[in-house]
C-alpha cells in the first residue's frame, strides 16, 4: 500500500486529524493542511478558536435537543410558535432544513438518530424518553401509555388511543405529534417504536407526506417538496 512521505512531523499530524472528518481523504487532507499553512496566522488561530469554542460552548436544548448556544434554543423560547405541535426528526440538520422551508411553526424534538439494531442504536440510545415525557407534560396529567389502540378523530388526523376516554374531544386532543423521519425500514420502525409509547395520551400523531423517496434524507429534499410534504401532512397508521 501506498504512505506518503512527509516532510514534517507536525504536518503529518495535521494530516491525520483533518482526514477524521467525513468525506475526507487523506489527499484531500494533505491539500487542506498546506492551504492553511500559506494563510496569515490570525486566519487559522481564527479557524482554530472557532472549532474550539464549537466543541466545548455549543450546548444541546434541555427541551428538544437542536443545538443552542444556552440552555433553550431559539425555537423552544419563542412564545410565537405553537408549542402543543411536535415535530419528530433525527438529526439537528433535519431542523435546519424544515425551517428553511419557512412552513412550519410548531417546536421540534432531535431524537439523535433512528432505532437501528445492525449498528447497534436501540431506543435508550435516542431521546425518546425524553419525547415521552414532554406529551406527559403537555397533556396536564394523562394517563401514562398503557395501550396501542388507534382510533381517528372526526378532522381525520391518527389519535394516538386512550383507554381513559380522553380521546379527540379531550384535552389532548390539541397536542399533536409529527413524524418527519426519513423512509425505509429504520424510519418506520422508529416512528412506529414512538408511536406505541405515546398510546394511552389521546394526541394526534401524524406523519409528513411522502414526496420524498422511500429511504431519503430529509436533509437532500428540496424546500418546496419539504414544505408541502409538512403542510400536507397525514395521519399516522402503524
Amino acid at each position: 500500500m501506498y504512505k506518503e512521505n512527509y516532510p514534517s512531523a507536525l504536518l503529518e499530524e495535521a494530516v491525520d486529524a483533518i482526514s477524521s472528518l467525513p468525506g475526507v481523504g487523506r489527499k484531500g487532507a494533505l491539500r487542506l493542511a498546506l492551504h492553511l499553512l500559506k494563510q496569515p496566522a490570525e486566519n487559522v488561530h481564527h479557524l482554530a478558536s472557532a472549532i474550539n469554542r464549537l466543541r466545548d460552548e455549543v450546548h444541546y436544548c434541555s427541551q428538544c435537543s437542536m443545538v443552542s448556544d444556552g440552555d433553550i434554543c431559539s425555537v423552544c423560547s419563542d412564545r410565537s410558535r405553537d408549542h402543543n405541535t411536535i415535530c419528530v426528526v433525527e438529526t439537528v440538520r433535519d431542523v435546519m432544513s424544515i425551517e428553511n422551508t419557512g412552513q412550519y411553526r410548531g417546536v421540534y424534538h432531535v431524537l439523535g438518530g433512528k432505532i437501528s439494531p445492525i449498528d447497534g442504536i436501540g431506543p435508550s440510545d435516542l431521546t425518546i424518553s425524553r419525547l415521552v415525557d414532554r406529551v406527559r407534560t403537555l397533556t396536564c396529567g394523562a394517563v401514562a401509555p398503557s395501550g396501542e389502540d388507534f382510533v381517528e378523530n372526526p378532522q381525520g388526523t391518527g389519535v394516538a388511543g386512550s383507554r381513559s376516554g380522553e380521546g379527540a374531544a379531550g384535552p389532548a386532543a390539541s397536542v399533536e405529534v409529527i413524524f418527519a423521519l426519513s423512509g425505509g425500514v429504520e424510519g418506520e420502525t422508529t416512528a412506529f417504536y414512538i408511536y406505541r409509547q405515546l398510546a394511552g395520551f389521546g394526541i394526534r400523531v401524524s406523519s409528513i407526506a411522502r414526496g420524498l423517496g422511500f429511504g431519503d434524507e430529509l436533509e437532500y429534499a428540496d424546500e418546496l417538496t419539504l414544505g408541502r410534504s409538512i403542510a400536507n401532512r397525514q395521519e399516522f397508521r402503524p
